[in-house]
């Protein structure tokens, strides 16, 4: 066990390492999630000498457990390989498959796979047409009225769902900075866009301070609480209020945070948001009970809330984490996964790759798993990008 280990070398790499090490070790720690900005703090201005840093530092990481340690000894292996030899440190890690190569720009669809997609039934139908009309809301929260809640590095998020949604052929309604109340009128507004009738889906994300079942508004303080109901949003794009958008894929990704202390490198976001599905009202059509049979009369009745879609930052109960430069973990992962497997996978095989993806950063600290929610797709939705 990597901890183990530490623990043994203990004495010898708090006599013998160097100060130009302990930074390259706090720094890759902190890159690795390791440590937060906190805990590097801590190390560093609570411990004046070098050998009070070392020992903070390695206990420090060596508390985390196995993940974390081993991500210690890998980092000094790399920053100082004779001091690694000289401890008589190992890395015993079991075979591991290969790292997946992630794509940095956006692999495009083949036209011989796109024809033989639009010939499945199970599909969503997607034509060159509908693509040139595709649209997508995107509303990002960071400056707030009260600026301890203020999120680094969603400005960073901003752009890459920008440049994403872009890429996908999604012309993108952005707001920023906006009221609880603003955001409902977004939502209420994008509902009626004249491009809804000719797009073939909808992408709607959202990211900002969270609580359960809701969105701040930048408005929000303790005193005078500024929401927006996550439940809207299905209200706003449900089959009532937007028939424009029945039998069409709309895809919700929603990066709801709590906050945390300003400066720091990551932040707790909250994943509760958004994971009742109960209240959301039915069609308002009466049927007759006198015991005769329903006739068609040429109205067809549809579920309010169907084909849907939803990835939330967390489960319900769990933190996630935002870089103060890289942004958010969840929408680093979902641009990688979109960029690399978008060509070839429908969307709930994309949100899956995410959810694993977000997964492995689980070392160290306590980390969260994005769920899907509200799943009511009624067949698999691919989103051919280069078509």
């Amino acid at each position: 066990m990597a901890d183990k280990q530490l623990q043994k070398v203990r004495t010898k790499f708090v006599d013998k390492v160097s100060q130009t090490v302990i930074s390259q070790l706090l720094d890759g720690l902190l890159e690795d999630f390791v440590l937060n900005d906190g805990e590097r703090e801590a190390i560093v201005e609570e411990n004046s000498i070098r050998a009070d840093q070392a020992r903070s530092l390695i206990d420090t990481v060596k508390n985390k457990g196995d993940c974390a340690s081993r991500r210690m000894i890998t980092h000094l292996k790399s920053r100082d390989p004779h001091f690694f030899v000289t401890l008589g440190l190992t890395l015993q890690d079991p075979a591991e498959p290969k790292e997946q190569s992630w794509s940095d720009t956006l692999q495009t669809t083949t036209h011989t796979f796109w024809i033989e997609k639009q010939n499945d039934p199970d599909n969503y139908p997607v034509t060159k047409e509908s693509i040139g009309n595709r649209i997508a809301l995107l509303i990002t929260n960071i400056d707030f009225k009260d600026q301890k809640l203020n999120r680094k590095g969603a400005k960073k998020d901003e752009e890459n769902m920008e440049r994403l949604l872009s890429s996908l052929g999604y012309e993108v309604v952005k707001h920023t900075n906006l009221t609880g109340k603003e955001i409902d009128s977004a939502l209420m507004s994008f509902s009626q866009h004249s491009k809804l009738a000719h797009t073939d889906s909808v992408f709607i994300v959202i990211m900002s301070h969270g609580k359960l079942g809701a969105v701040l508004g930048v408005d929000y303080t303790e005193e005078k609480p500024d929401e927006f109901l996550i439940n809207n949003i299905y209200q706003h794009l449900g089959t009532q209020n937007c028939p424009s958008l029945v039998n069409k894929p709309k895809v919700i990704i929603i990066q709801a945070c709590r906050g945390g202390e300003t400066g720091s490198v990551y932040v707790c976001d909250d994943g509760k948001a958004g994971v009742t599905s109960d209240g959301v009202p039915q069609s308002s059509q009466q049927l007759s009970a006198d015991g005769g049979s329903i006739e068609d009369d040429g109205w067809q009745i549809k579920h309010n809330e169907r084909d849907f879609t939803s990835l939330l930052s967390c489960t319900p109960g769990t933190v996630s984490y935002r870089h103060s430069v890289k942004g958010s973990i969840m929408i680093q992962s979902t641009v990688k996964v979109f960029n690399t497997f978008a060509y070839k996978k429908h969307i709930e095989e994309l949100f899956t790759l995410i959810i694993r993806e977000v997964a492995k950063f689980s070392c160290g600290i306590k980390m969260q798993i994005p769920t899907k929610d509200r799943h009511t797709l009624l067949k698999n939705f691919y989103l051919y990008p280069g078509i």
